[in-house]
């Protein structure tokens, strides 16, 4: 499927401000189920400096120096992308879950790169209750493919989604203690599960297709950014992407912008600014168009 994004950050300060020094992950990144055209990101005010790059993790990565003085700063990405579901390697899948622990002798051609996610990060911390949640999953010999989905239908059913129950500070023992949250907090409670077993999890960021309720026309900018995660699997040539928030895998409904240990690596647009201000307010618009409600040329 075709679609067409539209990611638009907006803040607005109390007073002038002098500086600001920002990093964006807006970018998609191209993959063997992915392939992204065109590209475009403004940024009003126009920096002084800005520069595409990568990160460590491989995604586009766009650094910029605002100093002009200003009250309003609008960081816009628009991207043209096509997705088609994953194809996975069954036989992979079925393996015995113990066989993809990369610090426990998991072979791979790519188990250096798996090594990482599997070890806890500024955002998931590994906790023996989140641990004992994990264990009814992952019996032994399960195979992987359906311990981690039975993981995911757990997690949907066991927590409520609920944006104020969690804020963008809260831990994963805030989580599962409240047994609630967003899907950032639901990708990183599935991470700190799988991890806690041995198991390599990335958090993934990006945008998920919706449909309009019957009858009613899409409503621009309600969209939003979406989370989620995915489990490397030995032998296979991608790792398996799970939604927890929505109990299914990631399939040709979702655009992968940016993956890392956990939401601070790839978060949208971040940045540091020199001013005054006493109050500010951040207005976030969000398009997933596809191609079966593009407007005619």
């Amino acid at each position: 499927m075709k679609y067409r994004v539209r990611h638009r950050t907006e803040y607005t300060y109390s007073s002038e401000v002098e500086n600001s020094l920002g990093l964006a992950h807006l970018a998609p990144r191209a993959l063997p189920w992915q392939r992204v055209g065109e590209h475009e990101l403004t940024i009003d005010p126009v920096p002084g400096d800005r520069r595409l790059d990568a990160d460590v993790y491989g995604n586009h990565l766009t650094y910029f120096h605002v100093t002009d003085p200003h009250e309003r700063l609008v960081v816009e990405a628009r991207t043209e992308v096509e997705v088609v579901d994953t194809a996975y390697d069954v036989d992979a899948l079925a393996r015995p879950w113990e066989s993809a622990r990369p610090l426990h002798g998991a072979i791979g051609a790519d188990v250096w790169t798996a090594t990482e996610f599997a070890i806890p990060s500024p955002k998931v911390a590994m906790l023996p209750e989140v641990r004992d949640y994990a264990t009814v999953s992952f019996t032994p010999g399960r195979p992987i493919g359906e311990a981690v989905t039975d993981l995911m239908h757990r997690i949907k059913a066991d927590f409520d989604y609920d944006s104020k129950a969690t804020t963008v500070t809260s831990t994963v023992a805030d989580v599962f203690a409240k047994r609630a949250g967003v899907c950032q907090d639901f990708a990183h409670l599935a991470l700190s599960c799988v991890r806690s077993h041995g198991l390599a999890g990335r958090y993934v960021s990006g945008y998920l297709s919706t449909t309009p309720p019957p009858g009613k026309t899409r409503v621009l900018g309600a969209d939003a950014s979406h989370a989620w995660l995915a489990v490397w699997v030995p032998g296979s040539d991608a790792w398996l992407a799970i939604d927890p928030t929505n109990d299914q895998w990631a399939g040709e409904r979702y655009v992968t912008v940016a993956w890392g240990r956990d939401y601070g690596d790839v978060t949208p647009v971040k940045g540091i600014i020199y001013t005054e201000a006493k109050k500010s307010t951040l207005k976030v618009a969000v398009d997933v168009i596809p191609e079966t409600e593009f407007s005619p040329a």
